[in-house]
Formats: C-alpha cells, sequence, structure tokens
C-alpha cells in the first residue's frame, strides 16, 4: 500500500512540475493595417509579416504573440521591453538604427501616390506641391512629404486606412504610402487610383533592441534560409499574388 502511495505521489509531483513550466514567448510588434504585410481578419493578425515571424519565432524555439500597436509608438515598445522585435514594413533607415537594429532586408518597395479616381490634377510627385497629403504617422512616407515637397500640406494618420478613408471624403488630396498597400487600398476601393511616378525605394527590415545580438542572428539566419529553400517565393506568390486575392499562410504549412 505504501509503495502505491509514493509512486502515485511522484506521479503526483512530476505532472505538477510540468504543469509549472512556462512557454517561452518571444513578442512581435506590429501595426495591423499594411496589406499584404498585416491586417486584421475576423479575430487574427495575419498577413506576410506575420508568418514570417511565425517562422522567426520557430527557429528561435519560442511561441509568437502579436502586439498590434500604432506604428508610430513601435520602437518606443521596443525600447521599453514590451516587445522583442518589430516586423511592420518598416524600413531600415539611417535615423532608426540610431534608436535599433536591424536584421539583414527581406522585402523592397517603392513609394506611391493614391488620389481620387477622378483626380487630373496629380500626375507626378512634383503635383503635391501646395496639395494637402495624407500619410501614416512614423514613415518614410511622412519624412519626404514633409521635408521633400515644397508647400505641401502634411496630414498625418494612425493607418493608411484612416488616410484612404480622408482621401474619399475629400479631406485631403493625395496619399503617399508603400505601393503593394497602395494597391489593396486601391483594389478594395474602386474610387481611388496609384498615379505611376518614380518614387524613391524603400528596404524592409526586422528591428531587434539593441544589445540582442543573439535574437539578431537567428533572424537573419531564418531569412537567409526561406531565400534559400524556397519558402520565401511561397510566401510572395501567396501574399503578393499577379491575379486574385491573398492566401493566408501558417509557418507549419511551409517547410
Amino acid at each position: 500500500m505504501k509503495k502505491i502511495i509514493f509512486v502515485l505521489l511522484a506521479v503526483s509531483s512530476l505532472f505538477c512540475f510540468s504543469c509549472g513550466k512556462k512557454e517561452k514567448v518571444v513578442k512581435m510588434g506590429t501595426n495591423a493595417a499594411f496589406p499584404p504585410f498585416e491586417w486584421i481578419e475576423g479575430k487574427d493578425v495575419v498577413g506576410f509579416d506575420i508568418t514570417l515571424s511565425e517562422l522567426i519565432a520557430k527557429d528561435y524555439g519560442q511561441k509568437l504573440k502579436v502586439v498590434d500597436m500604432s506604428f508610430d509608438g513601435l520602437i518606443a515598445a521596443l525600447q521599453a521591453g514590451s516587445v522583442d522585435f518589430i516586423a511592420s514594413g518598416m524600413t531600415a533607415t539611417d535615423e532608426r538604427r540610431k534608436s535599433v537594429d536591424f536584421s539583414e532586408p527581406y522585402y523592397s518597395s517603392k513609394q506611391t501616390i493614391i488620389v481620387r479616381a477622378d483626380d487630373k490634377t496629380v500626375s507626378a510627385v512634383s503635383d503635391l506641391k501646395k496639395k494637402t497629403v495624407g500619410v501614416q504617422a512614423g514613415t518614410t512616407g511622412e519624412i519626404y512629404v514633409t521635408e521633400d515637397v515644397e508647400g505641401a500640406d502634411v496630414k498625418s494618420f494612425k493607418t493608411v486606412i484612416d488616410a484612404a478613408l480622408a482621401l474619399k471624403n475629400g479631406a485631403i488630396d493625395a496619399i503617399v504610402v508603400d505601393e503593394l498597400p497602395a494597391k489593396e487600398i486601391v483594389k478594395r476601393n474602386p474610387e481611388l487610383k496609384i498615379v505611376d511616378d518614380d518614387f524613391f525605394t524603400d528596404e524592409y527590415a526586422i528591428a531587434v533592441k539593441k544589445g540582442n545580438p543573439e535574437l539578431l542572428a537567428s533572424i537573419n539566419k531564418t531569412i537567409a534560409t526561406i531565400k534559400a529553400n524556397g519558402v520565401y517565393q511561397k510566401m510572395l506568390e501567396s501574399y503578393m499574388p499577379l491575379e486574385g486575392e491573398a492566401k493566408i499562410l501558417k509557418a507549419e504549412d511551409l517547410r
């Protein structure tokens, strides 16, 4: 009888020990209003950056937690330790490098102008002078229009979706935003159009808090691996198809 009790106690202790162990979590900060890189589908945050982050977390040996917040608050959250890395279509600028470390680039994008479909006054960047131009707060588009477009009245929005609504309602004359989100916005809002013009190119990278070389190295390894083994191309084809809607991928669907 004593032997049975001892065995039961041992099993119970082992069970309680395993229950007490917590799975390690790596937190990714993003602004889920930037399709096809991140957007909200039902109750979930999905997109290219989310799938990439799932792969990063898997290689890092931890479970991913997505933290959705305003874009202009992401770097502050990273510095405060509220998130471990940022994946949000963020351009690796020299100014941002003063505050964070960046991974190797994982995507190149150019800036684009959106106007109302019946607008005949804007056909180039130079036409934005003396126009009211919407931008997302904290983005390179905001910096460019503020510093380089003479006479523009810059209106900053929390999301490009908010800017698109303002454009449709006539509150602003144009939006400057990255090419792929611009295409998604116009696809969903036929009363808007994209203006074709030569613009500068951005390179997206993952931001990590300074002093975290282990995580940064792991992220760079994941990016290099998926580019080499074909997974990256599958992600591009799913989230950025030449025709039709984007297909959401999970990390378990790949590799």
